[in-house]
């Protein structure tokens, strides 16, 4: 979800309520300047819904930003968003381009459907099959 950093904590709350949106989308949100489509303008960064449910609802979302984290560039290699990933402990991370424009995000389903065999759903288990290891 991209929100403009004039917007409220109660403006992003109500966002993130929104049941289309994926769960690992709506753990964070995006803030950048207008206009506010991929490519946005100036990606200003990130507010994580734990922050956002901590502070006051008038508060403005650029208050509540986590610049403590560079934004995946396009380029990223799988290993490098994984390791990003992993070392924010993030579901998903903003991907922004050479100017600083947020041009999307990618998420840890994203890189897990990259990291898996291409038909690995079909071999997921299903309600009631046996795990391995595990007795029935």
């Amino acid at each position: 979800m991209i929100l403009g950093p004039d917007a409220t904590i109660a403006d992003a709350l109500a966002h993130v309520r929104n049941p289309d949106l994926p769960v690992s989308l709506a753990a964070m949100v995006f803030v950048c300047r207008q206009p506010l489509e991929p490519p946005t303008g100036r990606f200003l960064g990130v507010a994580h819904i734990q922050r956002l449910l901590r502070e006051p609802p008038s508060t403005l979302v650029a208050g509540a930003l986590d610049n403590s984290m560079d934004p995946l560039r396009p380029a990223a290699s799988i290993e490098q968003v994984a390791a990003h990933l992993a070392t924010y402990n993030l579901v998903a991370a903003p991907v922004v381009d050479d100017n600083g424009r947020l041009l999307g995000a990618v998420t840890v389903d994203d890189l897990l459907d990259h990291m898996l065999p291409e038909n690995w759903r079909d071999q997921a288990l299903r309600p009631g099959d046996a795990r391995p290891g595990v007795k029935s």
